[in-house]
């Protein structure tokens, strides 16, 4: 095994990669994969995130089918989904948007799902999907405006990320806390160490 092995994440979330770099894995490139993240119609939200990430590494994948120097890489992507029930939060954009989800997400029970996908040197396929159970408080209507106005919602599913300002607003989580955050750390490692990426070799001092 080597430190010579390359990891490409088909992701730009400086969340994902903080995760990795947190186990001593540095990708050797990012590469976000810009995809239509609408859910089909009466699409699951599991289905969704295995879908999602299985597409992000196949859209990685493809773009560096040319480069030559890629073509040994090991290719991870995921995808977060939000859900209350079947209903899926979409990344919010718009304080309209994430005022709802906020109002919604209060004093009660959601799923988020991460569907992890890693493709290998040799193009094998390997998923997984980590599910957490996470409750929030019942927010106020001062929680809510205060939040807003602290811009951490942008781009974020469900319009909160727990490792912010809103880590404050969870009652209860049951599963993993990682898989929250964006990227289940200890399903990763898994994949990655059952495909023969070395990742202990990197901890090595020096």
């Amino acid at each position: 095994m080597s430190l010579k092995q390359k990891l490409i994440l088909a992701s730009g979330s400086p969340r994902r990669l903080d995760l990795l770099n947190q186990v001593g894995i540095e990708p050797a490139r990012l590469m976000p994969m810009d995809l239509d993240e609408a859910p089909k119609k009466a699409e699951h939200p599991r289905s969704l995130a295995r879908r999602l990430s299985a597409e992000k590494a196949e859209a990685a994948v493809a773009a560096v089918r040319g480069e030559p120097a890629w073509q040994d890489s090991y290719v991870l992507a995921a995808d977060t989904v939000v859900a209350v029930g079947r209903r899926i939060l979409p990344k919010a954009e718009y304080v309209e948007e994430a005022s709802s989800a906020l109002h919604l997400l209060s004093g009660r029970s959601h799923w988020v799902y991460t569907g992890v996908c890693l493709v290998t040197p040799d193009r094998k396929v390997r998923q997984k999907i980590v599910e957490t159970k996470v409750r929030f408080k019942r927010l106020s209507g001062f929680d809510i405006e205060s939040y807003l106005g602290s811009g951490q919602w942008r781009g974020k599913a469900g319009a909160y990320g727990i490792q912010g300002i809103a880590g404050a607003f969870v009652q209860k989580l049951v599963g993993s806390y990682t898989n929250v955050v964006g990227l289940p750390l200890y399903e990763t490692v898994l994949l990655l160490q059952g495909e023969g990426f070395d990742i202990q070799g990197r901890w090595v001092e020096g």
